[in-house]
């Protein structure tokens, strides 16, 4: 059992609250996943092209600031407790390089034009408040809170799991074909950082995409390719989507405003939110991709 919310804003006026909504939705999951848990936010950057979302882990932040600025020209660094978030125009195939030779013991947990990730172990409010989600600003973002049952509970373990650019995944569920999946991906010449069965899931999304197959026809695809049970939220620069396997029995449920669009695995997640009580509450069907934005 784990804990999976988010939220897309309609109004352009409320990004300015993403994270305080984000993150009372993240606290009111905390039943669902008390071992750990993560967020994405997605918020365009003007003056930087990349982002890249990095858990420094054992690493002090100003050595890894003072030796990364000497190899990259026009970077910012900013620290969120144990992660950092590097903005630069450079070129992720220049970056990435750098930051795996380089930077052997660090984590990157993600990157794009618009994503910045952070997940730790703890109770999720701990883990809220450490990385300071209430004054976070953005277009949208999804969280977890998680219940270990198919890994170990470390930062690595934990999600949101990123393996493309901009895109991400949640997931409340279990995948029993996993390690077969996993072979296959890896073949095909995607990374892994974990065991964990979400981001193999993760994998084969952006693996789909990269092969311009559009998301909505990646989700479906998966409702054959991956066996088990589950309810996903996958982010993308401009929106996200849910999907629920065909026996559903994982929960969920969505409330649509003319402001935003919210979903969550239990509505007291969004109990908090500005005029949920007008809202179009439902649950998604199951085997049936819900989009926003994208």
């Amino acid at each position: 059992m784990c804990g999976i919310v988010g939220i897309y804003l309609k109004n352009k006026n409320l990004e300015k609250s993403l994270g305080k909504f984000l993150s009372g939705m993240l606290k009111n999951m905390s039943s669902r996943g008390p071992d750990s848990a993560g967020f994405a936010i997605y918020k365009e950057e003007k003056k930087f092209k990349y982002k890249y979302s990095i858990c420094l882990n054992d690493i002090n932040f100003m050595s890894f600031k003072k030796q990364l600025s000497k190899l990259l020209k026009n970077v910012k660094i900013d620290q969120s407790s144990d992660h950092a978030i590097i903005k630069t125009n450079e070129k992720p195939d220049k970056v990435l390089k750098i930051l795996q030779e380089k930077f052997k013991n660090i984590s990157l947990v993600g990157y794009g034009k618009s994503i910045e990730i952070f997940k730790q172990v703890g109770n999720p409010e701990e883990v809220v408040k450490k990385f300071n989600l209430e004054k976070l600003e953005g277009s949208h973002g999804i969280g977890h809170t998680r219940m270990a049952t198919e890994s170990a509970i470390t930062t690595n373990g934990s999600h949101p799991y990123s393996t493309g650019e901009d895109e991400c995944l949640v997931h409340n569920g279990s995948l029993s074909n996993h390690n077969n999946l996993r072979r296959e991906l890896k073949k095909k010449g995607t990374k892994f950082n974990s065991d964990n069965d979400t981001e193999v899931a993760a994998g084969y999304i952006s693996n789909n995409l990269k092969n311009k197959k559009n998301l909505k026809d990646t989700l479906l695809s998966g409702l054959k390719d991956l066996d088990g049970f589950y309810t996903f939220i996958t982010g993308t620069r401009k929106g996200f989507a849910i999907v629920r396997d065909e026996i559903a029995c994982k929960p969920a449920v969505i409330a649509e405003t003319k402001d935003y669009v919210a979903i969550a695995s239990e509505f007291q997640a969004m109990a908090h939110l500005p005029k949920v009580n007008n809202a179009k509450i439902f649950e998604p069907e199951p085997g049936i991709v819900y989009m926003w934005g994208n």
